[in-house]
């Protein structure tokens, strides 16, 4: 009897009661372990919530700084590799660019020229006159090559071409050139003075024309100015006694027309 009572006794002695101080004590530390974690719960929560805030942050000052083409770029570099990692990358060849013709002149009264063109290597060129292909050929290792003894039509002679390539297809329409094929001298008409010889009392001589527009003039060896309706007006200065002057129209094509006047200063 006495020793179950003793047992009984330090059975109940080991655990402490809710009221007591241990009891107390044990309260206290397990409320300090919950705040604990829970704390260590709301910084880790805070350092996630600032580390992506902070990527956000980062994406779109890149977008400011290196704009929005360069990721578009980006992306689509990025799409590239995993296509080409999975074998799937396909290559398109771009069409040729368009070529270059290069004229001598606008006019001219040669019936035939040589066309200069610049084409990307490995290409063929059909050149074109007045809208209907005149003739083909391959561009050289150097890029360029030229249309020998183009054939010309009186008048206006309108000229392109393009440029062809096996896998690339047709490049664009070059610029168009035109050239002017004219056989037929300037006209020339004398205003002063009218007629080719005469004797004139001062030295101060204003020489007068009239030819076409855009012409070139030479009265005795110095350029007149020619306005837009083919007139022409130079000054010039006799000598005493016989004067022998010239007039030289020439025209873009190189047609000349000359002629020549008479004018004698007597004082």
């Amino acid at each position: 009897m006495v020793e179950q009572n003793f047992r009984k006794v330090k059975v109940v002695g080991s655990i402490p009661a809710s009221g007591s101080k241990d009891g107390k004590i044990l309260q206290i530390m397990a409320e300090f372990k919950r705040s604990r974690l829970k704390r260590e719960t709301n910084e880790e929560i805070t350092k996630k919530t600032v580390f992506l805030g902070v990527l956000t942050i980062l994406f779109f000052v890149l977008i400011i700084v290196f704009g929005l083409p360069l990721m578009v770029k980006f992306s689509v570099l990025l799409g590239e590799l995993k296509k080409g990692k999975q074998g799937d990358t396909i290559v398109k060849e771009l069409p040729p660019s368009a070529p270059r013709l290069v004229m001598p002149f606008e006019a001219t009264n040669s019936a035939t020229l040589n066309i200069e063109v610049f084409a990307e290597i490995g290409t063929e060129v059909d050149l074109l006159k007045n809208d209907v292909l005149y003739k083909t050929s391959e561009v050289d290792e150097e890029g360029s090559f030229s249309f020998e003894d183009v054939e010309l039509e009186m008048g206006n002679n309108f000229f392109y071409a393009l440029a062809r390539s096996e896998k690339g297809g047709s490049s664009e329409l070059s610029k168009e050139v035109n050239v002017v094929y004219d056989e037929e001298a300037p006209s020339l008409t004398m205003v002063n003075p009218s007629e080719e010889e005469l004797t004139v009392d001062y030295a101060d001589f204003d020489v007068v024309g009239i030819s076409e527009a855009n012409v070139s003039v030479l009265v005795g060896g110095k350029v007149a100015m020619v306005d837009d309706e083919g007139r022409f007006k130079l000054k010039v200065q006799l000598q005493t006694g016989k004067n022998e002057i010239e007039i030289i129209v020439k025209d873009l094509a190189g047609n000349e027309t000359r002629k020549k006047i008479n004018i004698t200063y007597d004082f």
